[in-house]
């Protein structure tokens, strides 16, 4: 039996009517990183112990008649969810050899869903990239395309579910860390509304940005592990106090009657023909069954939307990352003849020079004289993208999208220009901007390459995300894809 690409669903029949166990199945991912993952390097570090000791407790807890839809299913964690006993490294030298005492609430609540931990993805430093190239361990390689990149910052994650090394997986998404890698390996991503997912033991970039979610095969798997994870969290002062609907109870209402919204703005002039091609195909399936869709709507703040966020991202990435100084945990150098000799060393060797730049520029934002010109502008800018957000919304369910301008592009190709690669985002950003949830969903190939179909809702309307996700998965027929790695 081939268990390399099983869904969480087909996982979920097999293990319940004892067709294979979680030892076999846990086996099997860690025997698929151990054959693949030196040509991907999706993961930093891989726990064989723990995931087959769990997976032993799961088998247990299942020949008891227990558990739920995840006990038994591997998965993998990006590198920036503390794990109790697990290195975390956030994809940086500074915290090379950090371990930490405690699990993030996500990574908590998918252990005592019986979820088994495979190990810990590779990811852009600090979550701070487009490409998985900002990695201090190598990047990731997109298992479509060994010379290509798989996206970023959640790179890892997104191959490691695209190469079959695990059944599903948790990003973050900041300006888009989901959902791009999620287009360019050809998964579904989902970001989560801003508030939904608690953020405690996600080690921070920009507090007010920043959400965990899923990387899955099906839409049905995004809902599934969505619903595992989402909740109040009294540890985090910006989860909110919001009920979580049943996702998979209404995961099935189809397209008929959704009101389609498609912002003219998000198709900017470079986009690939093959991807306006394919986003307009995956539309028209969605109208075949039975949406309605209006081709002209205007969100006129979109333009706006990458300077506002590398103003905002910067500037709150320069105040978490000032408590990496070598003195409290992390890197430390230790042989400058002052205190403040050291610090600075420490910080000059221990950060990557994507991270620095980014600190530079949120420092530089916050600074006395230019904080008004810049930070609160961006605030502004913000609210106004909210705004035009919110009007849409009253017209149309969901607005619907490119993931991403193009396919995935080849390694080292635009490394050397900052510019080129932050509109990679350019898509993704503005759903981060308004807090809002978001999907990609695969819509096609363009030269052998995956395209993302990205789908926005309303404030913590998810399910609706998931319901149109869904309907345009079964409009379109299309299954989960393979990669031609084998």
């Amino acid at each position: 039996m081939d268990l390399a690409y099983l869904t969480i669903e087909r996982a979920r029949e097999l293990l319940d009517s004892r067709q294979v166990s979680s030892v076999e199945l846990t086996r099997a991912c860690l025997d698929r990183v151990e054959a693949l993952d030196g040509r991907i390097n999706a993961f930093l570090t891989t726990t064989p112990e723990l995931a087959l000791a769990q997976a032993e407790e799961a088998d247990r807890r299942l020949a008891r008649g227990e558990g739920g839809p995840l006990t038994g299913v591997p998965m993998a964690l990006k590198d920036v969810l503390s794990t109790a006993g697990v290195r975390t490294t956030c994809g940086s030298k500074m915290l090379e050899n950090f371990t930490p005492l405690y699990d993030a609430t996500v990574v908590a609540r998918l252990r005592d869903a019986g979820a088994i931990t495979l190990g810990k993805t590779n990811m852009d430093e600090f979550a701070m990239g487009s490409s998985n190239e900002n990695s201090a361990f190598e990047p990731t390689r997109n298992p479509w395309d060994t010379e290509r990149v798989p996206g970023g910052s959640s790179g890892g994650s997104a191959a490691a579910v695209a190469a079959g090394e695990a059944v599903f997986s948790l990003g973050t998404d900041t300006g888009g860390s989901i959902r791009q890698p999620a287009a360019y390996c050809g998964v579904v991503g989902l970001k989560p509304t801003y508030g939904r997912v608690s953020r405690f033991g996600l080690v921070a970039f920009a507090s007010s940005l920043d959400q965990a979610g899923p990387l899955t095969r099906t839409v049905g798997d995004a809902a599934l592990a969505l619903q595992a994870i989402a909740g109040h969290d009294p540890r985090d002062s910006t989860s909110a106090p919001i009920e979580v609907p049943d996702f998979i109870a209404r995961l099935d209402g189809g397209a008929s009657g959704l009101r389609i919204g498609v912002p003219v703005e998000y198709f900017p002039p470079d986009t690939q023909p093959g991807v306006r091609e394919a986003v307009s195909r995956a539309i028209n399936d969605l109208v075949a069954a039975g949406a309605t869709v209006d081709w002209e709507v205007s969100l006129p703040s979109t333009p706006y939307a990458l300077a506002t966020y590398y103003i905002i991202a910067p500037s709150e990435a320069s105040a978490n990352l000032a408590r990496y100084d070598g003195v409290k945990y992390g890197y430390s150098y230790q042989d400058g003849a002052t205190m403040w000799e050291n610090m600075e060393t420490t910080r000059g060797l221990g950060f990557g020079d994507e991270v620095k730049r980014r600190i530079m520029l949120g420092t530089y934002a916050l600074s006395a004289g230019y904080y008004d010109a810049y930070y609160l502008k961006a605030q502004k800018v913000r609210t106004l993208i909210r705004a035009e957000f919110d009007e849409a919304f009253r017209k149309y369910d969901v607005l619907v999208a490119p993931t991403a301008p193009s396919v995935a592009f080849p390694l080292g190709s635009k490394v050397n220009d900052p510019y080129a690669m932050y509109l990679n985002d350019v898509c993704t950003l503005p759903v981060n901007i308004a807090g809002l949830p978001g999907i990609s969903v695969p819509c096609g190939l363009v030269d052998g390459l995956p395209v993302g179909l990205q789908i926005i809702g309303r404030p913590f309307d998810e399910a609706g995300v998931l319901r149109a996700a869904r309907a345009y998965e079964l409009a379109a027929g299309s299954e989960a894809l393979r990669p031609p790695l084998d």
